[in-house]
């Protein structure tokens, strides 16, 4: 399976990294071929709404790091959306980058496929409730089917998130992908 991850954390070594780190090696072990996108480390643009794509085929005017995942966003089998918490929904950083998944609506919605969701916060299971219900409207608009998800409630520190079962889960998850 062709697997997309995209990250949205600033910390290269937090949480979230760690459960994509866990899941991407699972998957690896399983087979499956893995592009990362750390949401952070490229440049990209938030989405200026001007239409633009939609006069043009789907080419967004802006010129950044998208330009890495257009096609990887059409062609892979499953995307995986990996978040840290801050305040009750997704990072900036990964939430500016599927703002920019409109350019693309069109082909996106008419090729299904397989989403996981790996995600950390500080708090317990309630925050989790605005990231759960964005996700799910995600999936549903794009024809995407949920494969799994590991929400990693109390983790905000490495130490907290290495301390837990959440690690072992990811892997897990990514080593028993269909």
């Amino acid at each position: 399976m062709n697997i997309l991850v995209i990250t949205g954390s600033p910390h290269k070594k937090g949480s979230s990294a760690l459960l994509a780190d866990n899941f991407i090696s699972g998957a690896t072990e399983a087979g499956h071929t893995i592009f990362r996108f750390d949401t952070m480390f490229h440049v990209t643009q938030p989405c200026l709404a001007c239409n633009y794509c939609r006069r043009n085929a789907g080419k967004c005017m802006q010129e950044d790091d998208m330009d890495l995942i257009w096609d990887r966003l059409v062609n892979a089998d499953m995307i995986v959306l990996v978040t840290p918490i801050y305040y009750f929904g997704m990072s900036a950083q990964l939430k500016k980058v599927i703002d920019r998944f409109y350019a693309i609506n069109e082909k996106l919605r008419s090729h299904p496929k397989k989403a996981v969701l790996l995600a950390t916060c500080a708090d317990d299971d309630t925050a989790f409730d605005a990231l759960r219900a964005h996700y799910k409207a995600l999936c549903e608009y794009l024809h995407w089917t949920d494969e799994g998800q590991v929400l990693a409630e109390l983790c905000a520190t490495r130490e907290q998130i290495e301390a837990s079962a959440y690690p072992e889960q990811a892997y897990t998850l990514g080593k028993h992908l269909h």
